[in-house]
């Protein structure tokens, strides 16, 4: 068997305009791990949103697009060349949604003779609209294009000691300068993608205790891993219980999502009185629009239209050198 790795982010518009928006946000909302509705009334809602969310998303990501593209896109690319630098086994990257795709980094890795796959999720986090729907579609494109090539997954990292050193070292400078409050703010997702997730049908938000009760269901729970990331960071960082606190962002539609909601968190704690404020995103390991528009830029104004006074966004892992690291340990455990 030759082995090789697959590194799988979530992805982006192929430019910032609202053709290229239009494009990247119906295959991503049509996703039915993503909007887990029967197609007929997925098509239909998608169809709503595509009417003004493009426009809309194209004003968002132009503010945060680079000389070379998509933030998430060119650092992914610089983690992959980073990383390729460490390991001898072949290396691709590709984006579960637009470019560079599944099935052209499938393509590659079966061209230079690769039929033994360690696909790496970039999403430290199981979700089922994140880490599961890259995995099922790396796993249909691999039977497509190369039915004989085995892909092996890596499980999901959100509190081994690789991935919370390299979290916490990437937050270090940051972490030594005066504040008052730390927010953890995570990707959201709908309370139902977690009970649809929950392997014993009976546990995940069925007690507000939940999380920190053991039970089968946390390999599959994206609050309790959140929660798992958030303790593991604070204890190896030395951050008092007082001084941080966890909520959720990016969320749509009007289902109930996991709380609490990021942007009502930033105002309420401005008028609680903390001033100084400090906001980690560690469900990215690369930043994009959720963390540099939503956060960086409306999560800020938000902050200090509430009273704020300073608003600190602690950049995501990116190029850190611990992260890869972390990302070669794993691939020398597949390897060896």
């Amino acid at each position: 068997m030759t082995k090789g790795i697959l590194l799988v982010n979530l992805g982006s518009p192929d430019s910032p305009t609202v053709p290229d928006v239009r494009r990247y946000l119906n295959e991503f909302l049509m996703d039915g791990r993503v909007i887990d509705t029967p197609w007929p009334i997925r098509r239909f809602v998608v169809g709503m949103i595509l009417i003004n969310r493009p426009k809309e998303s194209a004003h968002a990501y132009d503010k945060i697009w680079t000389k070379d593209g998509s933030p998430l896109v060119v650092t992914s690319q610089h983690v992959h060349a980073a990383l390729q630098k460490r390991v001898s086994a072949p290396i691709e990257l590709a984006m579960r949604y637009q470019n560079p795709s599944i099935e052209s980094a499938v393509k590659k890795l079966a061209g230079r003779g690769v039929n033994d796959v360690l696909l790496i999720p970039l999403f430290p986090h199981y979700a089922m609209s994140s880490f599961e729907t890259a995995v099922v579609r790396v796993q249909e494109v691999a039977a497509k294009l190369a039915p004989g090539m085995k892909i092996t997954v890596q499980p999901p990292y959100y509190d081994t000691p690789d991935f919370i050193a390299a979290l916490v070292a990437s937050a270090s400078d940051f972490l030594k300068q005066d504040y008052d409050h730390l927010l953890f703010s995570y990707h959201g997702i709908p309370e139902r993608h977690l009970r649809k997730s929950d392997p014993t049908g009976c546990h995940c938000l069925q007690s507000t205790t939940c999380c920190e009760t053991p039970s089968p269901a946390h390999a599959t729970c994206y609050r309790a891993q959140c929660f798992a990331t958030t303790a593991a960071f604070v204890k190896l960082a030395g951050v008092p219980k007082e001084k941080y606190s966890i909520s959720f962002q990016s969320r749509l539609g009007k289902d109930p999502w996991l709380k609490p909601y990021t942007d009502y968190e930033l105002v309420r704690l401005a008028q609680e009185g903390k001033k100084k404020m400090l906001v980690i995103c560690p469900a990215f390991v690369s930043d994009c629009l959720e963390t540099i528009e939503e956060i960086g830029m409306r999560g800020c104004e938000d902050f200090m239209k509430a009273s704020g006074k300073e608003f600190t966004r602690i950049p995501c892992m990116n190029e850190h050198p611990l992260w890869i690291t972390a990302l070669e340990n794993m691939t020398r455990k597949f390897l060896a």
